[in-house]
């Protein structure tokens, strides 16, 4: 097992995550951060590295791969330790005591009790902390995966859930199922750089914004796209990983073979708590109650930004996770540094310190 301390352990890595490593840092106090990803980023970087965001403050519009890349240097300077790749499956409390002097350095110690939290993850790691922040979007996620014998053997050669770079796709015949804005989105998009695009999908409706749908079936009416409608995956053909053909049946059973070397399904994603939900924290469907002034939950020390947090008048949008950064880590800092006196202090004062 591998022994860490720190001030804070911060539970995600997407650009709320990230966010709270620099505002942490700006008050002096260093980070350690755990993710299920074996990146950074969270769902930008997972999902739509690829994809434009356009309410970043100062930014009209920026790549969700960006602002990562961005979020990232911007901790840099306070030399974050990153744990990729595996869960929190456990955090324990227990109770220390902290002796500090008065505002006079001649003055009797005083001794304060405080909190000092254990976070035990998956691969054996453990992080002791003065608090925990918990950015975890909506929880640990997954690609929703469709039901076919031997998946498991193209996953990650031929079959992805996730697009990193187009550039991987060029000239390269993709086979893209589902009927929802990623799936639209990807077959648009991808349409640009491969030799070829099947969108299969099983009505000839889809869940996508009209917009996208129109500008699919202007490209599918163009021959830039094939649609196979109203279709399912039904099997795959190919040897040692490498895809040779997607087979697609109807309702009735009536099958057809795509030629395609990629299978992109888009069913999806199955979000869920995991660990979070066995922690005694005060849930609400799925999402962490939180004081709205400190983002601090039932438990003390322990706070919620970002997707998960829940509270009235909550809006899910990555600016209010920036937010609720600087929110939790004021509100930590009497935890990390107690009997010391916060004093606030604007960026363009205090400029970037060291740790």
């Amino acid at each position: 097992m591998q022994q860490f301390q720190t001030d804070i352990v911060i539970i995600g890595a997407g650009p709320v995550g990230l966010f709270a490593v620099f505002e942490a840092g700006m008050l002096k106090m260093r980070a350690h951060v755990v993710d299920s990803l074996d990146m950074v980023g969270g769902q930008c970087a997972a999902l739509y590295p690829e994809k434009p965001i356009y309410d970043i403050p100062g930014y009209p519009t920026i790549l969700a791969a960006e602002l990562i890349e961005k979020l990232k240097a911007q901790a840099e300077p306070f030399k974050p330790a990153y744990h990729l790749g595996q869960k929190v499956e456990r955090v324990q409390s227990a109770e220390c005591r902290v002796q500090s002097k008065g505002k006079n350095d001649n003055s009797a110690l005083s001794t304060q009790h405080s909190v000092l939290w254990k976070v035990v993850t998956s691969k054996g790691v453990e992080i002791t902390c003065n608090a925990i922040i918990i950015a975890a979007g909506c929880g640990a996620f997954g690609p929703n995966r469709p039901p076919l014998d031997k998946l498991e053997q193209y996953e990650g050669k031929s079959v992805f859930y996730m697009v990193g770079k187009r550039e991987d796709f060029r000239g390269k015949k993709v086979a893209i199922a589902g009927g929802g804005d990623s799936a639209v989105d990807w077959a648009i998009s991808l349409s640009e750089v491969a030799q070829k695009i099947y969108v299969v999908h099983r009505r000839a409706k889809f869940r996508s914004s009209p917009e996208s749908a129109a500008k699919l079936q202007a490209l599918a009416d163009a021959g830039k796209i094939e649609m196979v409608v109203p279709y399912q995956l039904a099997r795959l053909e190919g040897e040692g990983g490498k895809l040779s053909s997607v087979v697609v049946a109807t309702l009735e059973g009536e099958e057809r073979t795509l030629d395609a070397e990629i299978l992109l399904p888009f069913f999806g994603l199955a979000m869920e708590l995991g660990p979070i939900a066995e922690w005694g924290l005060n849930l609400t469907q799925n999402h962490i109650a939180v004081n709205p002034a400190t983002c601090q939950t039932s438990a003390p020390g322990i706070f919620a930004i970002g997707d998960i947090a829940s509270y009235e008048g909550k809006l899910k949008l990555i600016l209010s996770g920036f937010a609720e950064s600087a929110q939790a880590a004021h509100a930590a800092y009497k935890l990390v540094h107690p009997g010391e006196a916060l004093h606030f202090e604007y960026s363009t004062t205090s400029g970037v310190p060291k740790l």
